[in-house]
């Protein structure tokens, strides 16, 4: 298999074949990746067609930095394109307050199938699942996520707790389901 820097050297010599090897390589990981933003299948679909021209009209002004670099880059433009989708198509809506409860032990997720969390995920409302992705996925701080989404720092750490203890309790109902 052919490294990111070969097949990045490749694409900007436009050796034939060079962006199809690209979708092929990634498409799957940015369609999972728009599925975590976004809940309408087809506008992932959607979204992920536009993040392919984006990134195939863009990647002459990406500036490779090590194996793992292209991929870094792709999944960022995958999680800003699922973003603008959102605050163009649908109602971002966010708390501003900071809740004051106690976050509760973390429930383990261990023999919860991954395809059940990721739904789990997707069926947050849009706000929580947004900082929720940024915060775990994206690995970006609160204050990055404030200025991304254009919240307060505090907006993003609140959505966060409450998409994450809205997550806790629904795997804690499966795993008491299961044990029944």
């Amino acid at each position: 298999m052919e490294t990111e820097e070969q097949l990045l050297q490749r694409i900007r010599q436009g050796e034939c074949g060079a962006q199809r090897r690209l979708y092929e390589r990634f498409s799957g990981y940015l369609m999972a990746v728009c599925l975590r933003y976004l809940s309408d299948r087809e506008a992932t679909e959607d979204v992920l067609q536009d993040c392919f021209v984006k990134i195939l009209t863009s990647i002459g002004r990406f500036e490779y930095r090590g194996e793992g670099s292209l991929k870094a880059w792709v999944t960022r433009v995958a999680a800003n394109e699922s973003l603008n989708y959102l605050r163009q198509h649908e109602r971002i809506e966010l708390v501003e307050e900071i809740p004051d409860e106690m976050e509760e032990e973390e429930p383990d997720v261990g023999n919860v199938p991954l395809e059940l969390l990721q739904r789990m995920i997707e069926e947050l409302p849009v706000g929580y699942r947004a900082v929720f992705n940024l915060y775990v996925f994206e690995q970006m701080s609160h204050k990055q996520i404030a200025k991304v989404l254009g919240i307060k720092e505090s907006t993003s750490a609140s959505q966060y707790f409450r998409a994450k203890k809205l997550l806790a309790r629904r795997i804690r109902n499966y795993r008491n389901q299961q044990s029944k």
